[in-house]
């Protein structure tokens, strides 16, 4: 009899029970639904799949966008003795070749995808002859034009429906969608005898704050020596994630700084210290907080407006996931709205731009007219720019646009590290260290630091090497690299950058076409989200309520605890007023369009300023409308 969800949660996780709802998204994928579930940042999205998949036989593929966040899941499931793998953008054809062999012949039980290599011949080859038992895609909002995030590859995932048993069920989860998104996401992946599961987007813990603020350093310094522990500050560039932490530094808090531009030893030392409380404040872009489970953080602090409610719901949700009292606080000034609507302009260039940047693209890779599709190459943007004499911005933007009309895929800075494989026999081997001896020492040191060597590729240090060589890790790369070129072994040096992926052969740039509606569908959902989050710092509405309104839960009430609510108590108008009021203003526009003289009527003389600060927030809230003098109900 197979194990229980429980007992595989405890076995392997060693957690007591499951979180709200966990058992519910487990126990609907087990009865073979396709299945949503909408869980928050820190809300235990990975055991929705994890848990059920060590329930059934055969193997789990998961797709997701993400490559750090794979690459930590099969960490960690690895950590616990489950044979877990990743495919992703950077790595080599063998090493492709050979996980997704094991996949079909061995006891994997996890085969994490990036959405670009799911589709590849090779992959769909293998898949068909695995004994698949389900199908989780992560950050499921990636498929939806709808969404925030939109990439094209998430489209093609349906096609794996035509490849595998129709029992097969695919589990969607993501942390953040709203109500188009949610139909959109069921559509795009064909979703049959579905259930959708949907947590409730307040976390009652968690203050909500905006601080209208022309000195944010100074603010952020003030918030950060008032509230205690750990926090993160979000900041739009690398420059500026420098510049805070040296300023915080200087005024005596231990501070520290991350982006996608450092090295992966960086990165990785600095969350390190970070999560052991080493460090107290992380300053940084968007590329820091994915995957990190720090459930103690309890402070947010965004130094700039993000461009959707969707970008700072998941941020500032970092905060507070113990279930403690935390504070998630954007620093606002009215340059933030300029900004984000300046970067809305410069987000949609001109088809000649695109087209400039695409050309460029192909020369700077050296890729001819006719090549490329399914290549990953090592992308570098500022010399990029540098070398073809482009803006920055523009050059971005152009390149997001051929992502999202599904010319190339962009990634992270990938850490992948350096592999070796002995590709001849032990006694070619022998033959050739007699015939090179000055090779012969590093043959030797391979063969007894590592095992293995002759059956796949193992990983490898250069560094170790050098140490036992005694000698540096130049030469040891020199000397690996020259066995490459000989053809005795295979080395493929460790890799650290950003990756980009031609996801369709290179064409002449003249013939380049962008769908000129979908650009333009794009382009108004995009300006849209602007306009939300601007609302969101400027509109005087309980910051909860209109995160959960946001996201499609019109039932959601007061926090008590955001910057406004707390506003309003000061004021004497408590929550109960304002329902009170609410239900009743609400009735009397049900009948009939009124006056503000009429309405005012209504009401005792005492309570008509309550009634003033209630109906404000229902013209605010646009359940009110004023037509012609009068007021009814939108």
């Amino acid at each position: 009899m197979p194990p229980t969800p429980l007992a595989i949660l405890q076995q392997h996780w060693g957690y007591p029970a499951f979180r709200p709802l966990q058992a519910e998204i487990i126990d609907s994928v087990l009865a073979g639904h396709d299945t949503l579930a909408l869980l928050p940042t820190g809300g235990g999205k990975s055991l929705c799949f994890q848990v059920p998949a060590l329930c059934m036989e055969g193997v789990c593929i998961v797709v997701s966008p993400l490559i750090a966040l794979m690459k930590d899941q099969v960490y960690n499931l690895q950590k616990r003795e489950i044979n877990a793998v990743a495919i992703y953008s950077g790595m080599d054809y063998r090493s492709i070749d050979r996980i997704l062999d094991n996949c079909v012949y061995g006891s994997v039980k996890f085969l994490y995808l990036s959405p670009e290599r799911l589709m590849t011949d090779l992959a769909i080859e293998r898949i068909k002859r695995m004994k698949v038992s389900m199908i989780a895609v992560d950050e499921a909002h990636c498929i939806s034009q709808w969404g925030y995030d939109f990439r094209p590859p998430y489209l093609e995932i349906a096609r794996l429906r035509e490849v595998l048993p129709k029992k097969v069920p695919i589990l969607a989860l993501t942390a953040s969608a709203t109500t188009d998104v949610v139909k959109d996401i069921q559509e795009k992946l064909e979703f049959k005898n579905q259930q959708v599961f949907e947590s409730d987007f307040s976390r009652p813990n968690l203050a909500y704050i905006v601080r209208h603020s022309e000195g944010k350093d100074e603010k952020l310094l003030e918030i950060l020596q008032k509230v205690p522990g750990s926090g993160v500050v979000y900041v739009r560039n690398r420059k500026r994630t420098r510049e805070v932490a040296e300023y915080l530094r200087r005024n005596r808090i231990s501070a520290d700084f991350y982006h996608a531009g450092l090295t992966h030893q960086e990165r990785s030392t600095r969350q390190d210290a970070w999560i052991a409380g080493k460090i107290r404040v992380m300053v940084a872009t968007n590329a820091f907080g994915m995957g990190i489970d720090k459930p103690d953080v309890r402070s947010v602090v965004h130094l700039e407006l993000p461009d959707s409610l969707e970008a700072y719901f998941q941020e500032a949700g970092r905060a507070g996931r113990d279930g403690q009292k935390s504070f998630a606080v954007l620093l606002y000034n009215q340059n933030d709205a300029r900004n984000l609507e300046y970067q809305f302009e410069q987000a949609f260039p001109e088809l000649s731009e695109i087209k400039q940047v695409y050309r460029a693209l192909g020369s700077y890779l050296q890729l001819a007219t006719g090549a490329g599709q399914g290549e990953s190459f090592d992308f570098d943007l500022p010399v990029f720019c540098q070398n073809y004499q482009l803006e920055s911005i523009k050059a971005f933007n152009a390149l997001r646009v051929l992502e999202q009309e599904g010319w190339i895929m962009l990634s992270e800075s990938v850490y992948t590290p350096s592999t070796l494989w002995i590709k001849v026999s032990k006694e070619q081997l022998y033959d050739y260290q007699i015939r090179n001896k000055q090779l012969d020492k590093l043959i030797k040191s391979i063969l007894r630091t590592y095992q293995g060597v002759f059956s796949q590729a193992i990983q490898l240090s250069e560094s170790k090497l050098a140490n036992f060589l005694n000698t540096s890790t130049q030469q040891v790369k020199a000397g690996l690299n020259a066995l490459h070129q000989d053809g005795i072994l295979e080395y493929i040096p460790q890799k650290d950058k950003p990756q980009l992926v031609f996801l369709k052969e290179r064409i002449d740039a003249n013939n380049l076409n962008i769908d000129q509606k979908r650009y333009l569908f794009r382009k108004n959902r995009h300006q849209e989200r602007i306009k939300k989050a601007i609302a969101y710092a400027e509109q005087e509405i309980c910051r909860s309520q209109q995160l959960s309104w946001y996201f499609g839960q019109k039932d959601a009430q007061p926090c008590g605890i955001c910057d406004l609510c707390l506003e309003r108590k000061r004021k004497g108008l408590d929550d109960d007023t304002i329902l009170r009021l609410r239900e009743k203003i609400l009735r009397l526009l049900d009948s009939d369009s009124l006056s503000y003289a009429d309405l005012l009527s209504a009401f005792a003389l005492t309570s008509r300023q309550d009634v003033v600060d209630t109906l404000n927030l229902l013209l605010q809230e646009e359940e009110v409308e004023e037509v012609d003098g009068k007021l009814k109900l939108r």
